[in-house]
């Protein structure tokens, strides 16, 4: 699993350092610091994270996992 946030877009909501702590750390109000190479025990949090976004700025790029092929779901 490979993450990308648009640190452009992000706005500061915190949803994501909420429901995935361990990946997402917000640093000060506005500052967003995350693990871009999360590992695959933190999928469901991570994804729930993205889906909760509200300005959509996470991307997981679901790299051979399940289906074989990198996969990428932006939300």
């Amino acid at each position: 699993m490979r993450l990308v946030v648009d640190l452009n877009r992000c706005e500061g909501y915190a949803q994501c350092a909420f429901l995935a702590p361990d990946v997402f750390t917000m640093h000060g109000e506005e500052a967003l610091m995350y693990d871009p190479l999360a590992d695959e025990a933190r999928h469901q949090q991570v994804r729930r994270a993205a889906a909760a976004c509200p300005v959509q700025a996470i991307t997981v790029d679901l790299i051979g996992e399940e289906t074989g092929k990198a996969e990428t779901h932006a939300r």
